[in-house]
C-alpha cells in the first residue's frame, strides 16, 4: 500500500502552501485535486500584502501579478486614498493575480519543489476507528501521516471529518465578474462600502473594483447574513446595480462572463483531529469584515506542515493550538462585528466613523488588508483588542436582536 507523509485534499493556495513547504523540507506529498489543471475559484482575486507576504515566504514569482499600493475607500461622499501602510510583517504593496492564473503557478511551484500532483481525482479521508490514516480515491487507499484538508468549506471531505459551518456564526455571499476598462493598470483596489440593495437596505459589505492589469477590472459585491433581508437579497441585481454606479468614471464594458456566486465561511466546528488538520477555507479562516482569505490560507498551509516538521504525533492539536493564536481573537472580533452592522442605524454610523478621519481610515485599510491579528503592534492592534472586549459583552444582545429575516 502507497505511504506518504502528507495526504493534500484541494488543490488552491492553501493546499499548495502546504505541499510546497513540505516539499521543500523533503517531505513525500501528494496532493489530490479534483478539477483539471487550469481551474478557475470564482474570487475577488485580490492579494493583500499579506498575501504577497506570505508568497514571498514560499518563493513564489510575483512577476506575472499585477501591483497593488493602496485601496480607495468609498462611502457615500467621503472617498480617501490610502497606500498600504509600510511595516516590518509585511511588505507596503498587494496584488491583483486572476485565480485561474495564481492558482495554476502554485500547484506547478508544488510540482517543481517535488510534490506530486493528482488532477481529476476525489480523494476523501480514510479512517481507522476515530484517526484519519489517508484517503480513499478510486483507485486505492493512499496512507498518510498527517492529512491536510484543503478542499474548502463545503464538500463530502468537510462533511466526514466534521468541518463544517458553525451554524450561529455568520457567513458571507459573494458574486464577481470581469469588465474591461482602460483603467485596468491601476494601483489601487477600489472598496464601495455603502452598498444598498434595490429596496434601498443598508448592505453590510462592499463593492469592488480590482484592475488586473490585463486589460480587465474584477467586478463585484459581497454582503453578509447578518443583514436585515439576507435571504430574499439579490446578488445579481446588486451587482449589475453596482456596475451601472461605476460604469462612467471606470468606463466599463459590458460583463465578460455571466456573473458567478459563492459563499463565503468564517467559521468551522472542527479543524483538526487524530491524524488530519484543516486549512484555509476550510478551516473557517476568511475575514468577516472583507471575505479575504487567500493570505490565512496560505499562512495556515505552512504552519500545519511546520507543526508536523517539529512532531508528526502532535501536530495536529499544535496546529490549532498556533493558527488559534495567530487568528482566533481578530476573527471573533469580526463575526461580532458583522452583527453589530446587520443593524441598518449602526451600519450607516459605523461607515460615517470608519472613514470620518484619517486615523480611523487608517484602521479600517488595516482591517481591509488581513494586516491586523494578534501581533499587530499600534492604534489598530489596541483598537481591535478594545473592539474584541466590548464585543464580547455586547455579543448576547447582538445576536438576540440580529437584523436578518
Amino acid at each position: 500500500m502507497e505511504h506518504v507523509d502528507l495526504a493534500v485534499i484541494g488543490g488552491g493556495p492553501a493546499g499548495a502552501a502546504a505541499a510546497i513547504r513540505g516539499a521543500h523540507a523533503g517531505l513525500r506529498v501528494v496532493v489530490f485535486e479534483r478539477a483539471a489543471h487550469g481551474r478557475d475559484k470564482v474570487c475577488g482575486d485580490g492579494l493583500t500584502p499579506r498575501a504577497v507576504a506570505a508568497l514571498e515566504e514560499l518563493k513564489i514569482d510575483l512577476t506575472a501579478a499585477h501591483r497593488i499600493d493602496g485601496l480607495r475607500m468609498i462611502a457615500g461622499r467621503q472617498r480617501r486614498e490610502l497606500d498600504w501602510p509600510a511595516t516590518g510583517r509585511f511588505p507596503a504593496h498587494g496584488a491583483v493575480w486572476p485565480r485561474r492564473r495564481l492558482d495554476a503557478h502554485l500547484i506547478d511551484a508544488a510540482a517543481a519543489a517535488g510534490a506530486e500532483i493528482r488532477f481529476g481525482v476525489d480523494a476523501l479521508p480514510e479512517f481507522e476507528g476515530d484517526r484519519v490514516v489517508g484517503v480513499r480515491t478510486e483507485h486505492g487507499v493512499v496512507r498518510a501521516t498527517m492529512t491536510v484538508l484543503a478542499a474548502g468549506a463545503q464538500g463530502e471531505a468537510a462533511r466526514m471529518l466534521g468541518a463544517v459551518r458553525d451554524p450561529r456564526e455568520p457567513f458571507g455571499l459573494a458574486i464577481r465578474s470581469y469588465a474591461e476598462t482602460p483603467r485596468h493598470t491601476d494601483r489601487l483596489l477600489e472598496a464601495c462600502l455603502a452598498l444598498r440593495d434595490e429596496h434601498g437596505t443598508p448592505v453590510p459589505g462592499y463593492g469592488w473594483l480590482f484592475p488586473a492589469g490585463d486589460g480587465t477590472v474584477n467586478i463585484g459585491v459581497g454582503a453578509l447574513s447578518t443583514m436585515k433581508g439576507f435571504k430574499k437579497l439579490n446578488l445579481n441585481t446588486l451587482v449589475e446595480s453596482y456596475a451601472a454606479m461605476v460604469r462612467a468614471e471606470w468606463d466599463l464594458g459590458p460583463m465578460l462572463e455571466r456573473p458567478r456566486a459563492w459563499r463565503l465561511p468564517m467559521s468551522v466546528l472542527r479543524r483538526h483531529g487524530p491524524g488530519w488538520v484543516a486549512v484555509g477555507d476550510a478551516a473557517g479562516l476568511v475575514n468577516p469584515m472583507n471575505g479575504e482569505g487567500i493570505d490565512y490560507g496560505l499562512e495556515s498551509g505552512m504552519l500545519a506542515v511546520d507543526q508536523f516538521l517539529t512532531d508528526p504525533a502532535t501536530a495536529s492539536t499544535s496546529y490549532d493550538v498556533a493558527v488559534g493564536e495567530r487568528f482566533d481573537a481578530f476573527l471573533r472580533t469580526g463575526r461580532r462585528f458583522s452583527f453589530l452592522i446587520g443593524h441598518p442605524l449602526l451600519l450607516r454610523t459605523g461607515l460615517r466613523v470608519a472613514v470620518g478621519t484619517q486615523a480611523a481610515a487608517d484602521i479600517t485599510l488595516a482591517v481591509m488588508g488581513n494586516l491586523v491579528d494578534n501581533e499587530t503592534p499600534g492604534a489598530a492592534g489596541r483598537v481591535m483588542r478594545l473592539a474584541d472586549r466590548a464585543l464580547a459583552v455586547a455579543d448576547p444582545v447582538l445576536r438576540r436582536t440580529r437584523a436578518a429575516a
